[in-house]
């Protein structure tokens, strides 16, 4: 155990693997170009969705990030990319069109302060991005579990914050009600509240239609057979995992894969850049689940059926400031570029 918190926190060694990373990546990066040259000529270009959990400057840990690295990453993936929104990136992959590597900005959980930094920093900058919350941390105020047993627990977003991103063009999505694990989930009461039910709620909160569903932690076991049915059944269009991987042409457009976007911008770096050694890791996901209802057992497979925001709209709701947080939202933030 000791051995692991030395690595994780550590700052020698931290710096070693950064660059030891950074070496091979230099050393590697023609032959990564000349990779994606030739997927892109098979119109086959990777998209790359990033997600993030807060931006803050104050309170760090391990899922936040600071407002100048976002922006630093912002930007980097700006001269590099082209920056879409989720629904395009689906799109792409269902037209088995992709002609350009492409990266699509994603939140999870639902922090007050990003409506202070990031989320105003992007409608300025009219970048499109997914946000995805948990609707009773939003309802009811509740700081999530993990802050919680950090000892520092973190403000939620409010309903009023999320109409007024979601007005400001920002995509709300579904991150389940209650943060749960789906890997301990045994019912399909438990399952169905947590999608569903979650989902008309969202949908109440906002006024709008929820399409898009991140599913808590994200591992291979968590993205059961039974979640995906689920999702399709309640016509969401798309669930996003969060064990890492690229987006490709040939693959499931139902499933969206995400990659973390590392504080660390020489891991980001290297993963944006298509590493052929992640590429071709690529994780099973279960195949058979078995839930419980009232005594009964219900045997589920995995192939059940079952943008831009404008300037003026930012403008406009940028006038009721306090909506979204305060006037650090109003267009002479120190963020905006």
């Amino acid at each position: 155990m000791y051995s692991v918190l030395l690595v994780r926190y550590c700052p020698a060694v931290n710096f070693l693997r950064s660059l030891a990373l950074n070496t091979r990546y230099t050393l590697s990066r023609h032959r990564r170009e000349m990779r994606v040259r030739d997927l892109v000529a098979e119109n086959r270009a990777p998209i790359s969705v990033l997600f993030y959990h807060r931006v803050a400057d104050c309170y760090p840990n391990d899922w936040t990030i600071s407002c100048k690295q976002f922006v630093r990453h912002i930007d980097y993936c700006r001269e590099h990319f082209e920056i879409i929104s989720l629904a395009e990136a689906q799109s792409r992959l269902q037209k088995k069109h992709s002609p350009r590597p492409a990266v699509v900005i994603t939140f999870d959980d639902g922090y007050a302060e990003n409506m202070r930094y990031a989320i105003p920093w992007l409608i300025s900058n009219r970048i499109p991005c997914t946000y995805f919350v948990t609707t009773e941390n939003v309802r009811h105020g509740w700081p999530f579990r993990h802050d919680i047993e950090n000892d520092r627990p973190l403000d939620v977003n409010t309903v009023e914050q999320l109409r007024a991103a979601s007005q400001c063009g920002v995509e709300i999505g579904l991150h389940t009600a209650n943060h749960v694990d789906f890997n301990c989930i045994t019912t399909r009461s438990e399952l169905e509240s947590e999608i569903i039910d979650a989902k008309m709620d969202l949908e109440i909160m906002i006024g709008r239609q929820v399409d898009y569903f991140a599913v808590p932690y994200g591992m291979p076991q968590q993205m059961r057979p039974a979640v995906i049915q689920t999702a399709k059944a309640c016509g969401l269009r798309g669930i996003c995992s969060a064990f890492g991987g690229y987006n490709m042409v040939g693959e499931d457009p139902f499933h969206i894969r995400r990659i973390h976007g590392d504080p660390d911008f020489v891991r980001l770096r290297n993963w944006l850049s298509f590493d052929e050694r992640k590429f071709r890791h690529n994780p099973t996901l279960p195949t058979d689940d078995v839930l419980e209802e009232t005594g009964v057992c219900d045997k589920t497979s995995a192939n059940g059926t079952g943008k831009d925001a404008t300037l003026s709209a930012t403008a406009d709701l940028m006038d009721s400031a306090s909506l979204l947080g305060g006037a650090s939202l109003l267009p002479n933030s120190t963020f905006q570029t």
